[in-house]
């Protein structure tokens, strides 16, 4: 069984959406796809086989004021840096529409990665197939101190990349014995505690398992990391690292940048789709 793990990463994640879309134009559907954060987001359009819908949704609306920006912090009813209800509800269902019957045959299993407020450990919740408000992305995408926490079903969540960054051990646990890991982050990049994280964490110093979980993050990230390298050389993952993201940040809004980003990650899943297709077995 293939898997796909999507990494997290914001504006930076466009660079995944250049590879999926070349997926497509190769056929390649992998049996199981688990994403963090905007790797969840993103990989949505990929499993409905909506080609082109990621490139438009960065280029053409990531870079408008109504989508993300401080000023949406300052509503109650938001509290977010992104407009939560226009991102997740007005795109998919009316500005850019998403293909619901086509997520919905989708044959594989589609996961999302979400932290938990008060244990901080990473729960993995199915996404989904007719849920139009999209909660599992939303809570999965939920940055702290940037979100409101997510509540699904009782329980409050926020971005799952805090507990799990990189979720190939769980794409493993299910049965995955080929992956196709996509990461954000050039190599070599190694993961520090800085100071606005040590913030976050006082930010929530009333949920201490999930203050210790942003305290440590940096350090399983890492680890993580170099498993993950071990895992290529031994032939057990591919793996996709973007040489550069081009100083494209966190939040990044600039559409020129942004389309820069997605070709890049574009053009190197066509430079790798040969020795891709070979670690596939699809000669």
């Amino acid at each position: 069984m293939t898997g796909l793990v999507l990494e997290g990463g914001a504006s930076r994640t466009v660079y995944s959406c250049g590879i999926l879309d070349a997926l497509l134009d190769e056929g390649i559907m992998t049996d199981y796809i688990i994403g963090v954060s905007a790797g969840a987001a993103f990989g949505v359009s990929y499993a409905s086989k909506q080609k082109g819908r990621n490139f438009k949704l960065a280029t053409k609306i990531m870079p408008t004021k109504k989508y993300m920006g401080a000023h949406h912090m300052l509503r109650p009813s938001n509290k977010s840096y992104y407009n939560l209800d226009y991102a997740f509800d007005e795109v998919p269902n009316s500005e850019l529409p998403f293909d619901y019957e086509a997520f919905s045959a989708y044959e594989g299993k589609f996961e999302a990665v979400v932290t938990s407020v008060e244990t901080g450990e990473a729960e993995y919740i199915e996404v989904p197939r007719d849920d139009k408000t999209w909660q599992a992305l939303r809570a999965t995408c939920a940055l702290p101190v940037l979100f409101p926490e997510i509540d699904i079903d009782g329980v409050k969540y926020l971005d799952g990349g805090i507990a799990d960054s990189i979720p190939y051990k769980r794409a493993m646990e299910v049965g995955c014995d080929k992956l196709i890991i996509i990461l954000t982050r050039p190599k070599g990049y190694v993961k520090q505690t800085e100071r606005a994280t040590k913030l976050s964490a006082k930010a929530y110093e009333k949920h201490p398992r999930f203050a210790e979980a942003l305290l440590t993050r940096a350090e399983r990230y890492n680890k993580c990391m170099q498993e993950i390298e071990a895992l290529k050389r031994s032939g057990k993952a591919f793996v996709f690292t973007p040489k550069t993201t081009f100083g494209v940040s966190r939040l990044e809004n600039d559409g020129a940048k942004l389309k820069r980003l997605y070709d890049y990650g574009y053009k190197h899943a066509e430079w790798a789709m040969n020795d891709l297709r070979k670690y596939l077995g699809k000669e």
